[in-house]
């Protein structure tokens, strides 16, 4: 099983590419986790994308796959692919230490899987290791008072975005054609727009979540992929219910893999390219966006530029995420306190200052932009917009120099309504700006049209926007 590997890199294949291989004998298990893990050691002192390398348990995880293969006993869809998890999920045997030093690594059993890691680990998936996360998840960017900053796989200097910064930064190198992200207010998507990665936050529920998030259910997981049908088949395994999650929805009415078909014709589109001037986008980010909106039309869908009724809800997500970040510190010692990352604990302090009443104020604000959302959803299909109105910015600040923006929310204003909402959204990349920074465009659909997202997705990508593969950095 050498010659393919001679002649290609296994980091740059796809999870569906490389199961085809593993089922045709091009190359193995072993042989492809080996190279993930490699890599991941290769980029880990420039990007920082990992908290913990797992190489001897994914070295075990794979031989035991590729046994199973040779006896053509595959155990699930995913058997032998190489998985990164986000260190807000629970892997077992490995602490998850969300980013905080006020956590103890040995302070705790670490025997048990989240729900998604648990189905990853049910159907074959190798783990290589945990990715970074900024303290608790808490903003926009990846960095942390105890794993430090993730940086960007195309340019260093910049940031990789976040909370699932490492999530995205290994998947753009080559570290793993999969990984587990969470997305609170643009978790995953803002991430993968910025690193040039694909991701989707599904409709709330979709996919299960144990322990609950303190910021309730603005959270979900979600997965960070090459492309719209690694997403797909890891949304198979994933997106089933578990009886921890008492929020979880039940079964996927169909295989979000077999959903990929069918394309975009006909479907009902609104491009609304700045919410109605409500956003400054940046020319190049504006001009990549259009173009493949221009794409979507030349595929037969119908596509009109049009604007939902979204006034920005910044201040109600604002009451909702500062009440969940001070729920999240609510037992640790005032000396644990001054350990945080001194924006956390500024925003901690401003959420216990927050009412009953303004929480659910907060709420009300909510509820009707979701009614509002799914009105518009009568008529359109689809809703497409840039995913960030910019490209990635400068590594280790919170929002870009000079902008004038208080907190990352600033500069986020396509993705944190729609975690209000809980409908599915995606970002797929499609193009660069000047300085080779990656555009990401969001596909947002009415809950539980999951699988019309990544559709619409898959069908950007068959038609070549983006073209798909190219690893930042030449390596």
């Amino acid at each position: 099983m050498t010659d393919f590997t001679e002649a290609a890199d296994l980091t740059e294949l796809s999870a569906v590419r490389l199961l085809d291989g593993y089922r045709g004998g091009e190359f193995s298990p072993v042989e492809a986790t080996r190279a993930a893990l490699a890599r991941a050691e290769e980029v880990q002192p420039e990007l920082n994308a990992f908290v913990r390398l797992l190489a001897g348990d994914a070295l075990e995880q794979a031989r035991a796959s590729e046994e199973r293969w040779r006896r053509g006993e595959p155990r699930g869809l995913l058997d032998g692919v190489p998985v990164t998890v986000k260190d807000i999920l629970l892997l077992r045997g490995a602490p998850t230490l969300r980013g905080s030093r006020t956590i103890d690594p040995a302070g705790g059993r670490w025997d048990e899987d989240a729900p998604s890691v648990a189905r990853l680990r049910e159907h074959g998936a190798v783990f290589l290791g945990k990715t970074t996360t900024p303290e608790f998840g808490w903003k926009g960017v990846t960095d942390s008072p105890l794993s430090g900053v993730t940086r960007n796989p195309h340019d260093p200097t910049r940031t990789a975005g976040g909370s699932s910064g490492g999530a995205a930064a290994a998947v753009a190198r080559g570290a793993g054609p999969l990984a587990l992200g969470t997305d609170g207010g643009g978790s995953v998507r803002i991430p993968a727009a910025f690193c040039g990665i694909f991701a989707l936050k599904p409709t709330y529920g979709r996919v299960p979540l144990y322990p609950a998030s303190a910021f309730g259910t603005l959270a979900h997981v979600g997965p960070m992929t090459r492309d719209a049908a690694d997403a797909a088949l890891l949304m198979d395994v994933i997106g089933v219910p578990d009886s921890r999650d008492w929020s979880a929805l039940g079964p996927a009415p169909e295989s979000f893999t077999a959903g990929l078909a069918g394309g975009v014709r006909g479907l009902r589109v609104a491009y609304s390219p700045s919410l109605g001037g409500q956003v400054a986008v940046r020319p190049e980010v504006a001009a990549a966006v259009r173009r493949a909106v221009e794409r979507l039309a030349g595929l037969g869908a119908y596509v009109e530029e049009t604007d939902p009724d979204l006034a920005d809800p910044v201040d109600a997500f604002h009451t909702l995420w500062f009440a969940g970040a001070a729920r999240v510190v609510q037992r640790l010692t005032r000396e644990q306190r001054e350990r945080l990352d001194p924006g956390l604990r500024e925003i901690c302090g401003a959420g216990a200052r927050y009412s009953a009443l303004d929480y659910l104020a907060a709420v009300d604000v909510r509820v009707d932009l979701g009614r509002r959302m799914g009105r518009f959803h009568e008529r359109y299909d689809l809703l497409v917009t840039p995913t960030l109105p910019i490209t990635a910015f400068e590594a280790g600040a919170e929002v870009p120099k000079g902008s004038g923006h208080r907190r990352w929310t600033g500069w986020t204003p396509f993705t944190y309504p729609f975690n209000m909402t809980q409908q599915p959204a995606a970002t797929v990349p499609v193009g660069t700006d000047a300085d080779g920074l990656p555009v990401g465009l969001q596909l947002v659909a009415a809950r539980h049209r999951d699988a019309l997202v990544l559709r619409a997705a898959h069908a950007l990508y068959e038609a070549g926007v983006p073209a798909s593969g190219a690893t930042p950095g030449g390596g």
